[in-house]
């Protein structure tokens, strides 16, 4: 499965499948559910969605953890209407701006939990309707299931955080989703003998789109814990016959603490931030099967390169040549650099957005003709490998997390003692870059004080670890703040 056209839909994906295989296991409740009960799961759920009222083009929100009713209710929600995930760990603001900027019509959460996604929910007089462990909505609910969404109905939406703004809204079709799955399932010859753990959260699209869906359209099996812990990593690998697992290297890095065990493991991959050659060799002599770094963004329904598996070479601190996905480097012109030449990682491929939602002057900015900007720096080796080299945007990424700096000031300036602000990455060993902030007072506040602001109004992995009080912050003539300056000062404080 996997190496013809491309699915239609995520639905046609559902409906491929072998229906007695094994589809999703929840090691946490040791259940095993097949392709049939997944659709039947989906179908019900898509059904009760339109008897809600949701229509085609109406954005369904979730908060829900990793696990069943994760899965069945975006695939649900895709079907009926457009898939609107989000991190179930936002705080009330958060979840304010995300439910009003996709014009949720629908919040879908775990029965009394939630209770901040709930309130904001409330105050934007959003229906909440309650999804059980079964991956059920409470209570029922009749009605008939939509009929199935063309390509180029918008499956998914997601947001990504801008260096200069706040979050932009990225459109994802049910053809660049299915591209993009075929184009991982093709990479890492999944087959339905593979079975996929899904350590990723699922309202990411390395999650959903590399852990799930691919195994999903290959008929193999997804095994989803309820939550990452490394210390049953190696249990879960060999209770559930695990032959695959992607993640970010802060996870590799947690699994390397511990004692390796026996598995049918035959390649880990891994994606969402650059992973060291050191590690990668690590992780090499720990599991004693091929490492594949890949390269991955929302604009690009996840994957748009990879290194492959042997006989081909794999080669450390490159993300690998594209992956059904055309990649060039350009200069600040939009011409082509020569070979081992930096410049700007561009992209063109089906599987890549038209544009962002509602934000012409966003689109206008990431475009040179149909080449994506990607906002990263890279090279081209004379083989097509792709090797990043930084980032052009001023976006963090803590272990995976990408996130707006602007978002964080806005927080900071709030505080009633707080004249200016400026936040930014540092290096950090395990995450790759951790939070950090510099900030101009008013009147005296101690940096404890101003990093409990902070957690009460932004998710963990946002908040500054380190504030440093400072008596100016470095400006342009135009009065910009110069962000990279600053972060290479406390790069070491």
């Amino acid at each position: 499965m996997g190496d013809a056209t491309p699915p239609a839909s995520l639905l046609d994906v559902l409906n491929s499948a072998p229906g007695g295989n094994t589809a999703i296991v929840l090691p946490d409740q040791n259940l095993h559910l097949s392709y049939d009960d997944l659709r039947e799961r989906v179908l019900s759920l898509a059904a009760g969605l339109r008897a809600a009222g949701i229509q085609r083009s109406d954005r369904v929100a979730t908060a829900l953890p990793n696990g069943l009713p994760a899965i069945a209710t975006f695939l649900a929600a895709s079907i009926a209407g457009t898939a609107a995930p989000l991190n179930p760990s936002y705080r009330y603001e958060e979840f304010s701006f995300y439910l009003s900027d996709t014009n949720a019509r629908l919040l879908l959460a775990p029965p009394g939990g939630a209770p901040e996604a709930r309130r904001a929910a409330a105050g934007h007089g959003i229906p909440v309707l309650d999804v059980d462990d079964n991956g059920r909505l409470e209570g029922g609910g009749n009605g008939t299931p939509p009929s199935a969404p063309a390509p180029n109905d918008i499956a998914l939406v997601l947001h990504t955080s801008g260096s200069t703004g706040r979050p932009k809204r990225v459109p994802l079709r049910h053809s660049n989703l299915a591209v993009s799955i075929q184009n991982i399932a093709r990479t890492y010859q999944l087959t339905t003998a593979d079975v996929s753990l899904c350590l990723m959260p699922l309202f990411h699209v390395h999650g959903l789109m590399a852990s799930t869906m691919a195994a999903l359209h290959t008929g193999g099996a997804v095994v989803v814990p309820a939550r990452f812990n490394a210390l049953a990593f190696w249990r879960t690998v060999r209770d559930c016959r695990v032959t695959w697992y992607s993640a970010v290297p802060t996870i590799h890095q947690l699994i390397l603490a511990r004692k390796p065990g026996e598995s049918n493991l035959r390649f880990v991959r891994s994606c969402s931030a650059s992973l060291p050659p050191e590690v990668m060799a690590r992780m090499e002599d720990y599991f004693g099967v091929p490492v594949l770094e890949a390269y991955g963004m929302t604009e690009a329904s996840h994957q748009m390169a990879s290194n492959p598996l042997p006989p081909a070479e794999r080669k450390p601190g490159s993300v690998g040549p594209g992956t059904g996905v055309q990649i060039a480097i350009l200069d600040d012109a939009g011409a082509a650099v020569p070979t081992a030449g930096l410049g700007e990682v561009c992209i063109q491929g089906p599987n890549v957005i038209r544009e962002y939602e509602n934000n012409p002057e966003a689109t206008a900015k990431s475009f040179f003709g149909a080449w994506f900007r990607t906002g990263d720096q890279g090279r081209l080796d004379s083989q097509g490998y792709l090797t990043l080299t930084g980032r052009l945007k001023e976006l963090i990424n803590r272990g995976g997390e990408k996130i707006s700096p602007r978002e964080i000031d806005e927080v900071l300036l709030a505080h009633p003692q707080v004249a200016e602000a400026v936040c930014f990455g540092v290096p950090h060993p395990a995450w790759g870059e951790e939070v950090a902030a510099a900030v101009v007072l008013r009147e005296p506040v101690g940096e404890a004080d101003l990093i409990a602001w902070c957690k009460d109004r932004l998710a963990d992995f946002k908040c500054p670890k380190k504030i440093h009080i400072v008596d100016a912050i470095p400006r342009t003539a135009t009065g910009k703040i110069q962000r990279l300056n600053v972060a290479a000062a406390f790069a070491k404080a």
